[in-house]
């Protein structure tokens, strides 16, 4: 059966990401004086053009004469051209492959350097229609075949007019000479391409805004290089997530949305509800309540250590992978312990303080070295171990506690409770997690275990600490000093005021929940956490993923993937399995792991399969989530 359906699309900031034109011009100015200004006034000429503003002819001409251009740059011009294909039809030369005969590039720029270009994606040459140079005796490239009608204003509808394509007529292109052809009656629909520019005007005339060409092809059930377009992935990253984070998302694609703050449970319930990757920090709380609302969550990061402000079981019910940064600001964290140790030791914050209000108190009182100190490290993880030996390095005696078997680092003492840690060490810092069980870990109890005059810091959830007993001891003297990073309430922006029965206490350290709040550990975790979620979304891969079973996959090659996610319950292998092979479907690739609440199982397919069996997956008793990748 012939295919009646016909694509008409633009080559400049279409087809490429950039305007031929430009580019010829930073070959052909590469060492004029006048190269800057000569460029700059090329692409507002090439704008003005595009928008509409100024006669397509008269755009022409001005940039031609600007270009000082001549026949042997343009084999520079078309390599360079070949680097700047737009990535989405890379991605897609299928399309181009399959639908050849029907493909059309029509351009107000030139064959020479169109043809080379699309001839490498099966385009025809006979199906591309795109102005002439006329290069003089000096092979100067000033002028150009003016009899040709894409040469004038509406150029594009004309040559349609010409074509008379019988059937229906698709047109992607960025410029408003494309949604030309639409309002001229030649077109079904007009689809405003804006992986590389958008236009304001265009966007306006466009019947639909097409982000990449896997958007087109989405649209229209074709062929496509990936199941699901990335611009229809929304994601939404709170509090001030570090730039790079945005920056990896955008590029790969997603439909990005920043909120500098914390939003509240209602607020957040909200807001989810179209949302398929949320990204937070410490402050903001998934809950039951938010995830009823999350009908399209598929990811949550957590850039920071910590998980426990998120529903982690929750999640699970639903089939949301969440990812975090067990490692990214460990050394962050531990040189905070260690400066706010020594401060404090030394009693900087009480001197500091006086010295601002002007009096000179020059005393060794109370000031003493870290050398054979007792450090007790209440929690043996990540961050507990590492400043366990960096601590050791400067000469403490170190011991630690945790409730897990762990190996003891350098020369450090393991503990064999609690009790003991406190009632040994000179200096007790907390590294431990947020749940539930550690609420108020250390309260009245636990103080007065303490030695007398001993130092206390907790950077790790401000609700394993009991603040008035905190205060308490130290009012009394007992404790002598204190660091505390982080606190049972704390304000969601910069904005609000923040309020804590610990303020104006002697020899005290409060910061802002700024332990891993430096720049090295902001970069890290915003290139770990969203590196791990589309690694995820992409491959089905859940390594580190702090509530799915952990499964590292391998590349998707030649084949499509099936990722079915369901309640750990026995048959359902062996259901998906009967199902596959009912429908002649041939497995080149099966992965399965499962953990007390859920199965997660892998099968990579043959290409070649009936659209049935994906539906027929869906409806398995027991499925949580089903998607299909390649």
């Amino acid at each position: 059966m012939k295919n009646n359906r016909h694509f008409v699309i633009d080559f400049d900031s279409t087809f490429t990401q950039v305007e031929a034109l430009d580019i010829l011009g930073e070959i052909s100015l590469e060492n004029h004086n006048e190269k800057e200004e000569r460029l700059q006034r090329l692409v507002e000429l090439t704008n003005s053009g595009m928008a509409g503003d100024l006669s397509f002819r008269e755009s022409l001409e001005q940039r031609l004469a600007l270009l000082n251009a001549e026949e042997e740059h343009l084999p520079q011009l078309v390599n360079r051209l070949r680097s700047k294909v737009s990535t989405s039809f890379i991605r897609n030369r299928e399309f181009f492959e399959e639908n050849h005969e029907n493909i059309y590039i029509i351009s107000n720029g030139f064959k020479e350097f169109i043809v080379p270009i699309v001839k490498e994606f099966g385009v025809r040459e006979e199906n591309v229609f795109a102005n002439t140079f006329k290069p003089d005796h000096e092979g100067k490239l000033t002028n150009f075949d003016t009899d040709n009608v894409l040469s004038s204003n509406n150029g594009k509808v004309e040559m349609l007019k010409r074509l008379d394509l019988q059937g229906d007529v698709y047109v992607i292109g960025d410029g408003y000479t494309d949604y030309e052809i639409k309002a001229a009656g030649l077109a079904n629909k007009f689809y405003a391409f804006t992986e590389n520019v958008e236009r304001g005007n265009v966007l306006e005339k466009a019947d639909h805004i097409t982000p990449s060409l896997d958007e087109f092809l989405y649209l229209h059930k074709m062929n496509k290089a990936i199941s699901y377009p990335k611009n229809r992935i929304k994601v939404l990253l709170l509090e001030n997530v570090h730039e790079d984070a945005v920056k990896i998302m955008k590029n790969e694609g997603y439909n990005v949305t920043t909120i500098a703050g914390a939003l509240d449970e209602d607020e957040l319930a909200e807001k989810i509800k179209d949302v398929s990757v949320l990204g937070i920090r410490s402050k903001t709380q998934v809950t039951q309540k938010v995830l009823k609302n999350a009908n399209r969550l598929i990811s949550v990061g957590a850039f920071c250590i910590g998980t426990n402000q998120i529903d982690l079981e929750a999640c699970l019910k639903k089939g949301i992978a969440v990812f975090n940064a067990p490692f990214s600001n460990t050394r962050s964290v531990v040189e905070l312990a260690i400066g706010e140790i020594i401060f404090l030791m030394r009693g900087l914050p009480d001197r500091l303080a006086e010295m601002h209000a002007g009096n000179w108190n020059k005393s060794a009182n109370g000031s003493r070295e870290v050398r054979g100190k007792k450090l007790g490290i209440v929690g043996y993880g990540n961050i507990g171990a590492q400043l366990s030996v960096v601590a050791e390095a400067i000469g403490f005696d170190v011991y630690y506690y945790d409730l897990v078997e762990k190996l003891a680092l350098g020369n450090a003492t393991k503990c064999t409770s609690l009790e003991e840690l406190l009632e040994v060490s000179d200096i007790v810092t907390l590294h431990v997690d947020g749940r539930k069980e550690n609420h108020n870990l250390i309260g009245e109890k636990e103080f007065e275990l303490m030695k007398e005059g001993s130092y206390f810091l907790n950077l790790s959830r401000g609700h394993v600490v009991d603040l008035q007993a905190l205060k308490k001891h130290l009012d009394s003297g007992k404790i002598r000093g204190a660091g505390v990073d982080v606190f049972p309430r704390e304000p969601k922006t910069n904005e609000e005021q923040f309020e804590s029965e610990l303020r104006g206490a002697k020899n005290v350290i409060l910061t802002p929940h700024i332990g891993g709040s430096t720049e090295e550990a902001q970069v890290n975790i915003g290139n770990f956490v969203p590196n791990k979620i589309i690694e995820y979304i992409n491959t089905g891969s859940t390594t580190n993923s702090v509530n799915f079973p952990n499964l590292q996959l391998p590349i998707l090659e030649n084949a499509h993937r099936l990722i079915h996610i369901h309640h750990n319950r026995p048959g359902i292998i062996a259901h998906i399995n009967n199902l596959l092979s009912q429908h002649d479907c041939n497995i080149v690739g099966q992965y399965l792991k499962t953990n007390e609440s859920i199965g997660y199982v892998i099968t990579d397919i043959n290409k070649a399969y009936n659209e049935e069996v994906v539906e027929e997956m869906k409806g398995i008793e027991g499925t949580i989530r089903f998607r299909v990748l390649y």
